[in-house]
């Protein structure tokens, strides 16, 4: 299995592809797995490389808070180690404020970036319901807690397509099924980065083109948050979705995989 060492940790990845490397950072509490359905369009273009975030999966999970900061210099580590000298970086979620944090703290690492429903702080909600998410995961069996997260980034529409629906009850099923949960000290250090995540102040020191996406119905970080974000970064592109949610990568795979494949192939 591929790891390296980085940053006090090691870290596990797996990569498919050719060409430009292109680093894709997944959210709390997913492994870099979850790429699967919009990397296998990526892959014709780019080398992608999905690593497992400190916290989750077969990476390190030590105990203990983590922030974005440490989070930016594992993937700093990583591509160090993968010797790559500057990559493209699309960061969802809490993989968004890894990638402000690379582009911020590793600016000559990251050609471009795109940010997936990103936030540049968090308010009273937003760390209600990370703190929230942690009491979930300590009190629900493995299924409920699944749907629970899909509550949050799911859209009504999906839930009431019966294609979609029946993806969803599998969904649980396979996150029940996981060999590697995460455990909860995992989700616990991952949600302190994900609150304790600041860089509003900085954000237009950050000099890499990036493109922020999401979706106009997102009640997990809404959209006040990618605006914030977007209107931060100096020259920043954006596209929202509507009708779709804190997922809408799922929800809207058709449209978003090329989208993103034809931004990051003209930066």
């Amino acid at each position: 299995m591929p790891y390296v060492e980085t940053n006090g940790i090691k870290m596990y990845y797996e990569e498919s592809g050719a060409g430009d490397p292109l680093i894709l950072i997944m959210g709390i509490t997913a492994r870099g797995e979850v790429w699967g359905v919009h990397d296998e369009d990526w892959v014709q273009h780019f080398r992608c490389i999905k690593p497992d975030n400190r916290g989750v999966g077969l990476s390190d999970k030590p105990v203990g808070d983590y922030n974005s900061a440490m989070m930016a210099d594992d993937y700093a580590g990583l591509m160090e180690a993968l010797g790559i000298e500057k990559a493209r970086i699309v960061g969802c979620s809490m993989g968004s404020i890894i990638a402000q944090q690379l582009c911020l703290r590793h600016p000559d690492k990251v050609q471009s970036a795109v940010l997936m429903c990103p936030w540049a702080s968090c308010d009273n909600y937003a760390a209600g319901i990370f703190s929230h998410m942690v009491i979930c995961k300590a009190h629900l069996d493995n299924q409920q807690f699944m749907e629970w997260i899909q509550l949050l980034i799911f859209t009504k529409p999906f839930f009431d397509s019966e294609e979609c629906y029946e993806g969803l009850l599998q969904g649980r099923k396979d996150f029940d099924a996981n060999e590697v949960p995460q455990p909860l000290h995992g989700l616990r250090g991952q949600a302190a980065a994900c609150v304790g995540h600041n860089v509003a102040a900085d954000l237009g020191k950050i000099s890499a083109p990036c493109f922020v996406i999401g979706g106009r119905d997102d009640i997990f970080t809404p959209m006040w948050m990618a605006e914030e974000v977007a209107g931060g970064i100096p020259n920043c592109d954006t596209h929202f979705y509507d009708g779709a949610g804190h997922a809408f990568h799922f929800e809207k795979t058709d449209d978003f995989n090329p989208r993103v494949r034809e931004w990051l192939k003209a930066h």
